[in-house]
């Protein structure tokens, strides 16, 4: 994992006597539940999820300092790093660091874990989410190391399963339950190749899962916003409840305005309600300003959505300069960020083919439509409509 990683991992074995020398004077802090460092942290988890990420971490090393024999520093330190893998996951800069912190929290909740019995639950609880941390990272589109995803996975259950044994410790301790609630019914439902692996495991209740989302999203701490990020993915893409998933994203992102995730999936939902309202003009727009500007964690992934948006919008208004100088930015960013095969690249392309056409440029249209069937398959949706036109453009309609 490079050097980043043994420095980090070396930084803990070697950790101040000093520090380790507290485990023995604070053997009765629970520290998820420690309402004194919930009012430190709360700044920093603000910043975190506002992508003020270097005020965060100053106030992580601070509470890895102070509490270097406890995994959550280090859990939060590694969540830092999983932020500035979220708005553009096909990035792997971040990756050997992310996963050091990770490993951290397993060595130093391990250690807990096996030293300590008063710590034992709330050690699982670190050591089941830094184990879920890296099977999401494994299981990503852009890394597929599904045989390390799938062992640190089941890793994650086991000490899932052992942190359920005291829930009345924190309300935190859901988080991980809820998302196995949902997932381990939703998978085999529309993966069923999948069921005979979970035949093994416990069986899920979807509607607990959904239940426990909610109660974490209001009642926890440090768990409070990734179980939001959840409901609300889950809600808009499976559930088809888009209502209430609009008022979580209209949420996070007006309470973490600077976060680009949360500004483009409110976007997005703003797009899918329709009528191209004002507000998503603004946003997309924004978006697009502070990629323009440098702003941290707005790049080619959110201007791609944004401009597509606003592409759509003024061909609806008959404004065909203005759409395709859009289109024309989709196009752009989708090959940035090596997304040529997205729906939203290949649509454009077919607008921008529309527009040239109905503009009198049939050369560029024609160009267009063939880049269509270049980059999709016969399949597509996208392939069928650029041959539909390819053709109509040869009969001279």
């Amino acid at each position: 994992m490079g050097n980043i990683k043994i420095f980090v991992l070396l930084s803990i074995i070697f950790a101040s006597p000093a520090a380790f020398a507290q485990e023995k004077k604070d053997t009765t802090l629970i520290l998820i539940n420690d309402i004194r460092i919930q009012i430190e942290a709360t700044q920093a988890l603000n910043d975190l999820y506002n992508f003020k990420f270097e005020k965060a971490e100053q106030q992580f090393r601070w509470f890895k300092q102070k509490y270097a024999w406890h995994p959550l520093p280090y859990f939060l330190l590694g969540l830092s790093e999983w932020w500035k893998i979220m708005p553009n996951t096909k990035v792997t800069a971040y990756d050997d660091k992310f996963l050091a912190y990770m490993d951290s929290t397993i060595m130093v909740a391990e250690n807990l874990h096996k030293k300590s019995p008063e710590y034992r639950i709330e050690a699982a609880f670190f050591l089941a989410a830094a184990y879920g941390f890296k099977g999401r990272l494994y299981a990503d589109e852009e890394r597929k190391n599904w045989r390390k995803a799938a062992t640190t996975g089941k890793t994650a259950l086991n000490y899932l399963e052992e942190s359920k044994q005291k829930q009345d410790l924190s309300v935190e301790l859901l988080f991980g339950d809820a998302l196995y609630n949902y997932f381990s019914v939703w998978v085999p439902e529309n993966y069923p190749a999948l069921k005979p692996l979970l035949w093994f495991f416990r069986k899920g209740d979807k509607q607990l899962g959904l239940e426990q989302l909610t109660e974490v999203s209001y009642n926890a701490f440090y768990t409070r916003t990734e179980a939001m990020v959840w409901l609300m993915r889950i809600l808009n893409s499976y559930e088809n409840k888009q209502a209430r998933a609009f008022q979580l994203s209209e949420y996070l992102h007006e309470t973490y305005p600077d976060n680009p995730y949360f500004h483009r999936y409110y976007a997005r939902m703003l797009y899918g309600r329709g009528g191209f309202s004002e507000d998503m003009e603004l946003q997309s727009k924004q978006i697009i300003q502070r990629i323009d500007s440098g702003m941290v964690g707005y790049e080619a992934t959110s201007g791609r959505y944004a401009a597509f948006f606003l592409g759509q919008m003024y061909e609806r208004r008959q404004q065909l300069d203005e759409a395709k100088k859009y289109y024309e930015m989709v196009v752009k960013y989708a090959k940035e960020i090596d997304a040529t095969e997205s729906g939203y690249y290949l649509f454009s392309l077919i607008a921008l083919g529309e527009i040239s056409h109905k503009q009198g440029d049939n050369v560029a249209a024609r160009n267009y439509f063939e880049e269509v069937k270049k980059k999709s398959n016969r399949k597509d949706e996208a392939w069928k409509d650029a041959k539909k036109r390819l053709k109509a453009l040869e009969k001279g309609d």
